[in-house]
């Protein structure tokens, strides 16, 4: 018989697959080897530590971008004193601690505000070349770390200048939530920059200098190997199909003090995005790592160990009894037959055939004992078929009993076992976590928003200049040049659009009480989203800019926050990482309940806010974070809402259910499969035969029978068609012996 052929190897492939998926179900259904620190708290520290990287990028994309708009005001307008340049440049940012103005042929400086900035890094590595003017980190003779940033003046008529900014390199100005700290690194491993770390002067006992000192020297030792495993290329860092952070980010376990375990995330401002290709943060080889301290966590093991084992045992009992019942009901039978038949066809008739006791196979039997007693000579054949009539139950009854065998397995395990409801038990981590990465997206929105407003800002400073290339040249530069607004107008005081670019302009409220960004397209598919910036007196009006809705949805998406949303003061929806109506309310009154409670006023504002929130037998982490802070959007009234399904965490209870669930899953396909496989390749072709074998029993030597397998069913086909070529020559033969007499007679 062919090695693939027949019923032997589904039924082996089965026996394979059943000890396969038990050995599986002992492993994943038994203890597991994660027992410090849950999965899903080490996901958290990744996130979280990449949200710093991405914020962290942002600010000083933001400060080449600053100062890249007050140089592009400068060159485009009338000469302008140093002096004036530094005081309008102070005064529109507030985030330099010393500015000067060098002349670049003499290096005389010609004007200076803030702390003096030394001058010794300036070479011509700097000024010169592919690294010419980006941004450099600069360590102070009093250990401080600078960034400086420059650009280059050139104004009509006048010499080169260099306008040099230098500004602290901090941790981003998020909210840490108690015990976290969080460093900038270096590619070399030093830290640069810390928050989080309590001075040791204000803490009151030896216990708590003792866990500050712990913390300091685990984030020294995991800052530096952080800084290693970052100079991987993004791209190769990361598992094939693997998604997510454009850049090369991770988790590390550190030590053990006071029963807490030091966990760290690590992210690379690196990037393999080519949307971040523009970034100049991306080059200076920084990396932010987050460090918490967790308590350790302790499961017991040996009531998951025998669970596991008593799962794999029932697996193989259920299994040795469905291997059984297909080894009597369907190969024993078809193998006896296939062995008889060929003893037939080989002219062994004398003996009589042994019969199977039920379904297609008896069937065959008792043709082929007919056909013998007929190729015999016995008259008897006749009767046999009515002596066992009574016994065609077929050979579909063993696969439906071997199929609910495994499926008493199956069903339990994928359906019933593990099974979790609304009082699972989510780590504090990660509530605090969700409650505080949801604070640094609603930062992160709330600086764009600024930013795009500063946009405008830097605008009319070009329209105020005037220039050849007129308003609507302008706004057209303009527009090509920041993606994320739609369309740019210019209103005057009646109300009417005198210059614009992008879209269809929509209605501009104007006014003095008039908020700086306003919404409005009530009743509309999209929310209408506008900032503004008074054009400079002389000119009049007022340039507004349509921010898309789509910028604001991608800076909503995250991994590990689950489903992000934007609402208004009345809690309508404004952006969502996913689908949404324009100001649909949000889903669920506990939602609600939670924007009203993140912005009641506490001390000096309204604080974030984050709950669990278990119904319906699910539980979900949620969390809410009013716009807090300086700018346009102060007093915007915005809230930054997130909600998650605590069953996408990697939290023990739901990992098991997962894995309760796949286990029942592979049981079913091992049963779909080989069952499958057997009812294709022997039940169809032998319910086929058992036909056949009948209608050549019951006289039809004309059809001929044509083996369309090479397996035991083809054998026995093939062992018919000699017998009906035997019986159809027996025939032949008798039918010339009656006629030989009549020929000698005459």
């Amino acid at each position: 018989m062919p090695l693939l052929g027949g019923i032997r190897p589904p039924i082996a492939v089965l026996c394979v697959l059943i000890l396969a998926l038990s050995g599986l179900t002992a492993k994943v259904l038994g203890p597991t080897g994660d027992t410090v620190v849950p999965k899903a708290v080490l996901s958290s520290q990744r996130y979280f530590a990449e949200d710093g990287a991405i914020a962290l990028r942002s600010s000083i994309d933001e400060r080449l971008a600053d100062l890249e708009r007050t140089a592009t005001a400068v060159n485009a307008g009338s000469p302008v004193k140093p002096e004036r340049v530094l005081s309008d440049l102070s005064r529109a940012y507030q985030k330099w601690t010393g500015t000067t103005v060098l002349d670049l042929e003499s290096g005389e400086v010609l004007a200076a505000r803030g702390e003096t900035i030394p001058l010794a890094w300036l070479d011509e590595d700097t000024l010169t070349g592919g690294k010419a003017l980006k941004p450099r980190i600069v360590r102070l003779e009093t250990g401080d770390v600078r960034l400086m940033t420059m650009v280059v003046l050139e104004e009509p008529g006048q010499p080169q200048q260099l306008l040099v900014a230098a500004s602290s390199l901090n941790v981003p100005d998020i909210n840490l939530g108690p015990f976290r700290s969080m460093s900038v690194v270096a590619e070399d491993g030093e830290v640069l920059a810390t928050a989080g770390f309590e001075r040791a002067e204000s803490l009151n006992s030896d216990q708590e200098r003792a866990e500050l000192a712990f913390r300091h020297q685990q984030m020294t030792r995991l800052a530096d190997q952080a800084a290693t495993r970052t100079e991987q290329h993004p791209v190769r860092a990361k598992a094939p199909g693997s998604r997510g952070y454009p850049g090369v980010s991770g988790t590390l376990i550190g030590g053990e003090h006071n029963g807490r375990v030091a966990t760290a995330g690590y992210a690379s401002l690196a990037s393999s995005d080519p949307d971040d290709k523009q970034s100049v943060a991306a080059g200076l080889g920084l990396s932010v790592v987050s460090l918490l301290p967790v308590i350790r966590q302790e499961a017991g093991q040996s009531d998951r160990a025998l669970l596991g084992l008593a799962a794999a045992g029932a697996l193989v009992l259920l299994g040795l009894l469905a291997v059984t019942v297909l080894w009597r009901n369907v190969q024993r039978p078809l193998l006896h037959l296939f062995l008889e038949s060929r003893r037939l066809a080989r002219g062994d008739l004398h003996r009589p055939v042994s019969v199977p006791r039920r379904g297609e196979a008896a069937r065959i039997g008792i043709a082929l004992e007919r056909l013998r007693r007929r190729l015999t000579g016995d008259d008897s054949a006749a009767d046999l078929p009515a002596q066992r009539r009574g016994l065609r139950t077929g050979t579909r009854g063993p696969l439906v009993i071997t199929g609910a065998l495994l499926l008493l397995w199956c069903v339990p395990v994928g359906l019933l076992l593990n099974r979790t409801d609304a009082t699972v038990s989510v780590p504090t981590t990660i509530v605090n976590d969700q409650r505080e990465r949801t604070d640094m997206m609603a930062d992160r929105l709330r600086r764009a928003l600024n930013e795009a407003q500063a946009d405008l800002v830097s605008v009319t400073h070009l329209i105020a200049e005037g220039g050849g290339r007129g308003t609507d040249g302008l706004l057209k530069d303009a527009l090509a040049k920041h993606s994320r607004y739609q369309s740019l107008y210019v209103v005057d005081p009646s109300g009417a659009v005198s210059a614009r670019a992008g879209g269809e302009p929509h209605a501009w409220s104007s006014g003095e009480d008039q908020p700086e960004v306003q919404v409005t397209g009530k009743g509309g598919k999209l929310p209408v989203l506008q900032a503004s910036a008074p054009v400079a007196e002389g000119k009049g009006g007022t340039l507004v800019g349509e921010i898309r809705v789509q910028f604001l949805n991608s800076l909503l998406v995250r991994p590990g926050l689950g489903e992000v949303r934007v609402v208004d003061a009345d809690g309508l929806t404004i952006a969502s990482s996913g689908g949404f109506t324009a100001f649909e309310k949000l889903p669920g009154e506990a939602l609600d309940n939670l924007v009203r409670a993140a912005n009641v006023r506490v001390g000096a504002g309204p604080v974030e806010n984050g709950l669990l929130i278990r119904g319906g037998g699910k539980v979900t982490v949620a969390a809410a974070a009013p716009f807090s802070g300086g700018g346009v959007t102060a007093d915007i009234g915005w809230t930054l809402v997130s909600r998650q399904d605590a069953g996408h965490l990697q939290i023990a209870p739901y990992e098991r259910e997962d894995r309760s669930v796949l286990a029942g899953l592979l049981g079913l396909a091992a049963v779909i499969v080989c069952l499958g496989w057997i009812h294709l390749v022997v039940v169809r072709p032998l319910r086929a035969l058992a036909t056949s074998a009948e209608k050549l029993a019951d006289g039809d030597l004309k059809t001929v029978l044509y083996p369309r397998y090479q397996d035991e069913v083809g054998a026995v086909v093939r062992s018919l068609e000699l017998l009906r070529q035997q019986a159809l020559a027996h025939r032949q033969n008798q039918t010339h012996r009656t006629a030989d007499p009549r020929v000698g007679g005459k």
